[in-house]
């Protein structure tokens, strides 16, 4: 701190001292200006003088160079030198360093006045946001000053918190830096002192007070910024020593019984404590410029001892003693207590109590106090917001068909004879008996030559020429959401039910009599569209997906009680994709195609005559799934 305030003033100086050149520099350049218009100041002076008056010692120089000059009045200085050949030019600078006085020019006329500084206009304050947050349930404080002053960082602590912060008054203007991401309010508050020295304290009211940090190394000594260096003199190893500068400890100790090292260190600071059983054991320990706290963490880390602090008074035993154990509740904010304990690392759980506390969605934790703020760290590192992830699903289903069937069909008594009937649009489906034939016949042997007889009664023809085409869009926009890691399923479909028949075959009286009973059972079967997607959220924003699809339809049956045919199709896949943006997954496609006929030998075979002489059905089937994915990351 010393050596901050020299080299401050030093830099202060030094700035001035230049300042002061440039000022000195600008005035012997107006003189060399002047100089031509008045050679006066350019010749040579012969002068002694003892405590004359400095107006007199100018005027009598510009009688005897011819200059003109003027002095204020107010200027009481008096002069005692003697110069002889340097310049007027030269004696005027001089008095204006030695004397702090300062040259205006009006043309040829030198004004001689005391100088005065100019002055540095100051610059609105603008009031600046105090950053300070407060988790109430948690009793978390957050806060990061830079070049706040302490009255407007404890005011907006105390508004947050709800909790009384003084400070004594050499504190007033005191400017405070610091950050703190959620930790307990005491701690804080701790942390805030010693960043920037100072001591805090509780008083029985719970006020908090926070006071300028003593320097503590010797009480004894009135100089308290001294440094204190001693040497353990119970320790059998004499080479370790400590040193204590502004109630920081540097420690340099090897193999030293740790209740030497507590006792010796307290000492120099003045620090009361008690111990709940002896310190047993030695410690090998090197630290530079810690705090007492600090000192203690350090020294019992990995033993079975530990502190607390009682107001002043610090306690020291082992860690299971009923005096030193904390009990403590740590809640959550951003995630769920269910499944928390099993991330916990088996280390941080020993030597500490946890219970889970749904209702308040938090862990009551019990044990040593240097255990549970460890503890606490890591719960804190893993409580961050999980991200959530809506996905958009869109689900286009496209069927196409096409059905053409044509044919003749003539026979004799196959068909009862019947009057004509059926269709020509907007199919030909036409059926003739035998006198509409006989008809027709009698209408072509009229042309001439052509004789083609009558055919019996019984005689029927049929005439059929059919196409269809069908097109079917299934779309559906279903959305669901879930968190990051955590798998999200989507399930549509259709359920048809079939007659199971069962005969049962009883026997009575020594199998001489067989009975049959039948019972009936409908049953179910189902046919599904179900999606299943597991994001996981990295940091730049990318989404990976492990995605799954499964797509079952029925199909014909071969009889009315018998169940259907059952088509399944499933696909899985890994993606990645960008925040917000769209991928489509397609390749759920079937096709089919049926050609069937029948007719007369050789005649059905041939081009043209095979759609007259016989019946012919051709089909030709296209049914594509394709699915849509649109995940976007909301933060809470």
């Amino acid at each position: 701190m010393k050596i901050k305030i020299i080299i401050s003033v030093f830099l202060f100086g030094f700035c001035l001292i230049a300042k002061s050149q440039d000022r000195f520099a600008i005035l012997e350049q107006k003189l060399i200006e002047l100089s031509k218009s008045s050679p006066g100041l350019n010749e040579k002076v012969d002068l002694s003088i003892n405590g004359s008056s400095i107006q007199e010692y100018i005027r009598a120089i510009a009688a005897s160079n011819n200059l003109n000059v003027n002095i204020d009045p107010t200027i009481d200085i008096k002069v005692s030198n003697n110069f002889s050949k340097v310049t007027a030019q030269e004696v005027f600078i001089f008095l204006c360093r030695s004397y702090n006085l300062d040259i205006t020019f009006v043309g040829p006329i030198m004004s001689f006045i005391k100088y005065v500084p100019p002055t540095v206009p100051l610059k609105a304050v603008v009031s600046k946001k105090i950053n300070v947050s407060y988790e109430p349930t948690a009793g978390l404080l957050s806060f990061d000053f830079q070049n706040d002053t302490l009255s407007q960082a404890a005011k907006e602590i105390t508004k947050q918190t709800g909790k009384n912060i003084i400070f004594s008054p050499d504190l007033s203007g005191k400017l405070v830096n610091g950050f703190v991401q959620n930790s307990p309010l005491n701690s804080a508050l701790e942390k805030l002192a010693f960043a920037n020295d100072m001591k805090v304290s509780m008083t029985p009211d719970n006020f908090y007070i926070l006071e300028k940090k003593l320097i503590e190394g010797n009480k004894n000594n009135s100089n308290n910024n001294s440094v204190n260096n001693f040497s353990l003199g119970n320790s059998s190893n004499k080479n370790s020593n400590l040193m204590v500068k502004n109630g920081l400890i540097t420690v340099d100790a090897q193999n030293i019984l740790m209740s030497d090292l507590v006792a010796s260190v307290s000492k120099e600071l003045g620090k009361e404590y008690f111990l709940f059983n002896e310190l047993k054991g030695n410690s090998s320990l090197k630290i530079n410029e810690s705090s007492y706290d600090d000192f203690l963490r350090l020294l019992f880390n990995g033993t079975d001892f530990t502190f607390k602090k009682d107001g002043e008074i610090y306690l020291l035993g082992d860690r299971n003693l009923e005096g030193l154990r904390q009990s403590k509740l740590i809640t959550l904010k951003n995630r769920t207590i269910d499944k928390v304990l099993e991330f916990i690392p088996g280390d941080l759980k020993k030597g500490v109590d946890i219970k889970t506390f749904p209702d308040l969605n938090g862990l009551i934790v019990s044990g040593s106090q240097p255990r549970i703020n460890e503890l606490e760290a890591f719960i804190r590192q893993i409580d961050i917001v999980v991200p959530l992830v809506h996905i958009e699903v869109i689900i286009a289903d496209v069927r196409k068909s096409n059905t053409i069937s044509t044919g003749i069909s003539a026979g004799i008594g196959a068909k009862p004879a019947a009057n004509t009937q059926g269709g020509l649009l907007p199919q030909v489906d036409l059926s003739l008996n035998a006198t509409a034939i006989n008809n027709l016949i009698s209408g072509i042997n009229g042309l001439g030559i052509i004789n083609l007889g009558s055919v019996t009664p019984n005689f029927y023809l049929t005439l059929k020429a059919l196409e269809e085409q069908g097109a079917l869009k299934i779309r559906s926009t279903p959305q669901i959401a879930t968190l990051n890691g955590h798998e999200a399923k989507l399930k549509v479909g259709s359920t048809v039910y079939y007659l199971e028949v069962q005969n049962n075959l009883i026997n009575t009286n020594n199998n001489s009599n067989t009975n049959i009973t039948q019972s009936q059972q409908y049953k179910s079967l189902d046919a599904d569209l179900s999606i299943t997607i597991n994001p996981q959220v990295s940091g730049d924003e990318q989404i990976t997906m492990t995605v799954g699809v499964t797509q079952s339809s029925f199909t014909e049956r071969i009889s009315e009680t018998a169940p259907p045919g059952k088509l399944n199709r499933d696909f899985q896949s890994l993606i990645r994709v960008k925040n917000g943006e769209m991928i489509m997954l397609g390749g759920l496609e079937e096709n089919s195609t049926s050609n069937s006929g029948k007719g007369l030998p050789l005649i059905s075979r041939i081009p043209v005559l095979k759609w007259i002489f016989g019946n012919r059905t051709k089909s030709k089937t296209e049914n594509k799934l394709t699915i849509f994915i649109k995940p976007t990351i909301i933060y809470n």
